[in-house]
C-alpha cells in the first residue's frame, strides 16, 4: 500500500503543473517544455511538496537544456546532463555515450556474477544464470532504449556463452550456442541472446505504450516513437513477414516468435546427419526439458549433481562429453557418450526405472489413489506383470493398470524414423500396448513411455496431468502438475548421468 499511498498524496500537486510534458513515477518527477514554464513547476514543487512534507533534494536532480546560461535560481543547482548522457528512469534515450556505459555495466555485472557462479552447484548456477543474470538483466534496456546491433549486446552475449560453457565445464559450438540461446521449448537452454531479443523487445514496448505516449507527449508534434520505423523494417527482413499489427504487436512474445523460427530453421540447415536432427526433435519435445525450470531443492529431490547437469546439457546440445573409448561390454563409446543409453550391461537403466515407477506411485497415493505396484492377478501368458495397479476405480468404474518404459531415442535403429518430436515414445508406448493386449477387459492399461531425452508419450502425458489435478484437489497447489513432471524430469536425467558413467573402465581400488 505504501506506493499508493505516495502516488495519491502526490497527484494532485502532479496535475497542477503547468508545463507541457509533466509526469511521474512514484517520487520521479519529468517535466518538459520552456525554461519559464519548468523553472516555475519547479518552485511550485519546492513550496507545495514542503507542506506535505517532501522536500526537493536538488543535488540529485538532473536538467538537459539547449541554454546552459543564465539558468534561473531553482534549475541553476540541477545537475547539467549531456545529450548522449540522457537517461529517463535508469533507460539511455539516445544512442551514444549514455547507452555504451549502461550496457558496459550490464556486461562488467554479468562478468562480476559469472565469477561467483562458478563456485557454487551447477545446477544452481545454470537456474540463476538463466532467470535472473542474462537476458533478465537487460530486458529493461532492451525495451526502452535503441539498442539494436548495438556491439554491447555483442559482447554480453560472447560473456553469456564463456559463462554457460564454463558453468557446464562443455565447449560450445558457433551452432551449439544457438541452440543453448533457444526457448526450453525449442530444444534449448533458455538462455536467450540478446542481441536477437533486442529487436522483439523495443517494438513490443513501443507498441504497448503508444496510447501512454500519446497521453504523455499531447500537444507535441513529430515522431514521437523515434527508430520503431528501422526496427520495424529490421524485423520484417529477418522473419520475411508483415509488421505486426495491434493488439498482437504488443506482445513481445509474437515479436519474438518468427525470429525463433528463423534461428532453428538455421540450427537445422546446419545438420549434416540425420541424428543431429533427431536430437533437436527429442529436445524440442514437449516436458524433455522440464528438468531445467526444476528448481534445485535437495529435500524435494530436485537437485542434480554437477556431473549430472553436465551431461544433460551435453545430451541436449550434442557436445561431446568424453574422449572416445572402449565400454567395459566392448563396445566403442563415441565423443558423446551416447552409448550408455543403451549397453548391454544395462548400467543404472534399471534403477532408473524403478525409480521413475515409483515417483509415479508416490503421486497417486498423495493424490489418494491407493496403488500397489507389481500387481499379482494379472499374469500374461509368459508371466510378466505391469509396474502398477490402482486399488480404487479410476474411470468408467474400472481401475488403471500402468506400466513404465524408458526408450533411447537416439539410438541407431531409431534415428532415421525419428521425424517429429516424442515419436520413438509413441513407438515404445504401441509396443507396451501389444504387449498388454491380453489384460482383462476389467481394467484400463496404461502405458508411460519416456524417450531419454525426457519425451514422453501423448496417452501417458494425459494420465500424469490427470493424476496431477487430483494432487492439486488434495494438497490446493495448482503447480502441483508441473511439479509432477519437473520430479520425473530430473530423476530422469539422474540415471542418464549414471548410465553415462557407466560406459568407463572400473578399476579396482589399489588398497
Amino acid at each position: 500500500m505504501g506506493p499508493l499511498c505516495f502516488c495519491l498524496t502526490v497527484h494532485k500537486l502532479l496535475s497542477s503543473l503547468k508545463s507541457q510534458l509533466a509526469f511521474g513515477f512514484l517520487d520521479d518527477f519529468t517535466l518538459g517544455g520552456s525554461l519559464s514554464s519548468v523553472s516555475g513547476d519547479i518552485d511550485l514543487i519546492a513550496t507545495e511538496g514542503a507542506r506535505l512534507g517532501l522536500h526537493l533534494n536538488a543535488g540529485k536532480c538532473e536538467l538537459w537544456s539547449h541554454q546552459r546560461h543564465s539558468l534561473p535560481i531553482s534549475l541553476s543547482r540541477f545537475l547539467v546532463i549531456d545529450t548522449p548522457d540522457l537517461s529517463l528512469l535508469g533507460a539511455p534515450i539516445f544512442e551514444g555515450q549514455g547507452l555504451d556505459h549502461a550496457l558496459d555495466s550490464c556486461c562488467q555485472t554479468l562478468s562480476a556474477a559469472l565469477d561467483k557462479l562458478s563456485d557454487i552447484g551447477v545446477h544452481d548456477a545454470l537456474t540463476l544464470l538463466r532467470a535472473s543474470f542474462s537476458a533478465p538483466k537487460v530486458m529493461h534496456l532492451l525495451r526502452c532504449s535503441p539498442c539494436v546491433d548495438h556491439p554491447g549486446l555483442t559482447v554480453f552475449d560472447n560473456l553469456l556463452r564463456a559463462g554457460i560453457s564454463r558453468i557446464t565445464n562443455t565447449d560450445l559450438s558457433d551452432m551449439q550456442w544457438l541452440q543453448a540461446s533457444l526457448p526450453v521449448r525449442e530444444g534449448g537452454l533458455g538462455m536467450r541472446s540478446v542481441s536477437l531479443l533486442a529487436t522483439s523487445a523495443f517494438l513490443a514496448s513501443a507498441a504497448s505504450t503508444l496510447h501512454i505516449q500519446d497521453q504523455i507527449l499531447i500537444g507535441c508534434s513529430g515522431d514521437i516513437i523515434p527508430f520503431v520505423s528501422e526496427f520495424t523494417d529490421r524485423w520484417t527482413t529477418l522473419s520475411n513477414l508483415p509488421a505486426l499489427q495491434a493488439p498482437e504487436s504488443f506482445r513481445q512474445a509474437a515479436w519474438d516468435e518468427p525470429l525463433i523460427q528463423v534461428d532453428k530453421a538455421c540450427l537445422v540447415n546446419s545438420f549434416s546427419d540425420h541424428a543431429s536432427l533427431a536430437r533437436l526433435h527429442a529436445a524440442s519435445a514437449q516436458h524433455s526439458g522440464d528438468w531445467l525450470h526444476a528448481l534445485p531443492i535437495s529435500s524435494c529431490g530436485l537437485r542434480l549433481d554437477d556431473e549430472a547437469v553436465r551431461v544433460a546439457v551435453g545430451f541436449r546440445l550434442g557436445v561431446n562429453l568424453c574422449v572416445p573409448h572402449t565400454c567395459p561390454c566392448g563396445s566403442q563409446v563415441g565423443s558423446r557418450g551416447l552409448h550408455g543409453l543403451s549397453c548391454r550391461l544395462a548400467h543404472g537403466r534399471q534403477a532408473r526405472h524403478h525409480a521413475l515407477n515409483d515417483l509415479l506411485w508416490r503421486a497417486l497415493s498423495s493424490a489418494g489413489v491407493p496403488s500397489t505396484k507389481e500387481p499379482v492377478g494379472l499374469l500374461r501368458s509368459d508371466g510378466k506383470r505391469p509396474d502398477g495397479l490402482t486399488l480404487i476405480p479410476w474411470s468408467a468404474g474400472k481401475a488403471v493398470t500402468w506400466d513404465v518404459t524408458v526408450i533411447h531415442c537416439l539410438a541407431d535403429s531409431y534415428i532415421d524414423s525419428y521425424h517429429s518430436p516424442g515419436d520413438a515414445a509413441e513407438l515404445a508406448a504401441e509396443r507396451n500396448i501389444e504387449k498388454y493386449a491380453s489384460m482383462p477387459a476389467a481394467y484400463i492399461f496404461q502405458p508411460i513411455a519416456f524417450e531419454t531425452m525426457g519425451a514422453v508419450n501423448s496417452s501417458g502425458i494425459s494420465f500424469l496431468r490427470a493424476v496431477g489435478r487430483r494432487l492439486s484437489e488434495v494438497n490446493g497447489d495448482r503447480r502441483a502438475t508441473e511439479f509432477l513432471f519437473q520430479r520425473l524430469s530430473v530423476s530422469l536425467q539422474r540415471y542418464n548421468a549414471v548410465a553415462f558413467r557407466g560406459s568407463f573402465e572400473i578399476f579396482p581400488d589399489p588398497d
